[in-house]
């Protein structure tokens, strides 16, 4: 028999190295060397989900019917708290049943949407940088993706009228995401206001990825897309339960909007999958309905380490505006190191891991991504780390452009 005889579908191999996977071998090496990990590589909240969650799951567990097979669609009483909480959050009315679908977390619902919607060839406009699903499901679905390239100077915002008309006509999908991961860039509303209306002229589906919707600090309020009068014609959003509510081991979030594309991803996932747990669909629904405090709480601890980071990081040399919104922090390599080097060079001297900012594409080049995902005194020691490495940002030493 030859060898390789069972080859992966070329879908496969045109998938670049999930960085997160490869960041997790060279974590486990590290380990095994005696390395202490101040591990603030991955979007992973530390700590429990509220005890309300725990305890709706617990008592979830005791009623014989949540052990059988879930609805498709999702729970009634799960659909009805969404649409709860954007009327509340957004003044946004949706149709529990047709314009809320939820998902095994929002990264599996925009891969499967990219399934759901894109032939072979068809174009996708992603920006670079961006979260890795966002252009790794629609290159699994075999996309066309044309590129938008973010920058500093334009305040890592896309630039509409950057994209060739010809592209524009030909593109079926635009993803986007604002607040951002991983630049933490945030939208005005004037933005969504313009998206909709380049997405109507040219009859694209918008796809937004709200994930960091009440992680915004100093008064911030982000925007949803549905706010927009036609965005429902025309887009989607995203939205999970891991990052505000500690729940991204739990798996749950969901996507509303355009009840037509919303149909579509059911159908495509009434063959994948058989929906979530529906205990853990009572946790979520219990979230959504939490008191005002506990979103504050939540905000509060990841100002007090943006602050705490953005503080420390001056002392040695970096100049960090203080981030609107989300749990990262998006700061400049050192001068002449690739993201790559600089986050393998953190790694390998400090035991620090953050990551690389190519690994959320080619203009993410020159940056890696802090996340805030651990208290104050770990935060230190890791800002001290890199003291006693020597390891300082030298804006002398930036080329001007």
């Amino acid at each position: 028999m030859r060898d390789n005889w069972i080859t992966p579908a070329d879908r496969l191999s045109a998938l670049p190295p999930y960085v997160f996977a490869r960041l997790d071998e060279l974590k486990a090496r590290a380990r095994e060397q005696g390395l202490d990990l101040i591990d603030l590589g991955m979007g992973n909240p530390d700590g429990m989900a509220p005890r309300p969650v725990i305890e709706a799951a617990t008592a979830a567990f005791e009623n014989p019917l949540v052990h059988g097979y879930p609805p498709f669609e999702g729970t009634g009483d799960f659909r009805d708290a969404i649409a709860r909480w954007y009327k509340r959050c957004y003044s946004v009315d949706l149709d529990p049943d047709s314009e809320a679908l939820p998902l095994l977390g929002s990264k599996e619902g925009l891969t499967h949407l990219a399934l759901a919607y894109v032939n072979p060839g068809d174009v996708v406009l992603v920006p670079s940088p961006a979260y890795p699903a966002h252009f790794r499901g629609p290159m699994i679905a075999g996309a066309e993706i044309a590129t938008m390239e973010l920058n500093a100077a334009q305040d890592w915002l896309i630039d509409l009228s950057r994209i060739p008309e010809e592209q524009a006509r030909r593109a079926k999908i635009l993803y986007f995401n604002y607040p951002n991961n991983p630049t933490t860039a945030t939208a005005p509303r004037e933005f969504f206001e313009e998206i909709v209306k380049f997405a109507r002229h040219y009859e694209i589906l918008l796809v937004h990825d709200l994930c960091y919707a009440e992680l915004a600090f100093d008064g911030y309020q982000p925007t949803s897309l549905l706010e927009i009068p036609g965005a429902k014609e025309i887009g989607v959003e995203f939205h999970t339960l891991s990052k505000t509510y500690n729940m991204a081991g739990w798996r749950v979030g969901f996507v509303v909007g355009n009840a037509q594309v919303i149909q579509g991803l059911r159908t495509l996932k009434t063959n994948l999958d058989y929906g979530i747990f529906s205990a853990i669909q009572a946790a979520a629904q219990t979230a959504l309905q939490l008191p005002d405090e506990y979103v504050q709480r939540a905000q509060r601890r990841y100002q007090e380490r943006r602050d705490f980071v953005i503080a420390g990081l001056g002392e040695l040399g970096w100049s960090v505006a203080p981030t609107k919104a989300t749990m990262y922090l998006w700061i400049p390599c050192s001068v002449g190191m690739s993201s790559t080097d600089f986050a393998l060079d953190l790694l390998q001297t400090t035991g620090v891991v953050v990551t690389p900012g190519n690994a959320f594409g080619e203009a993410g080049e020159g940056y890696v991504r802090v996340s805030l995902i651990a208290d104050c005194d770990r935060l230190g020691e890791a800002i001290n780390r890199l003291k006693q490495a020597g390891i300082r940002y030298d804006y002398s030493t930036v080329p001007s452009h």
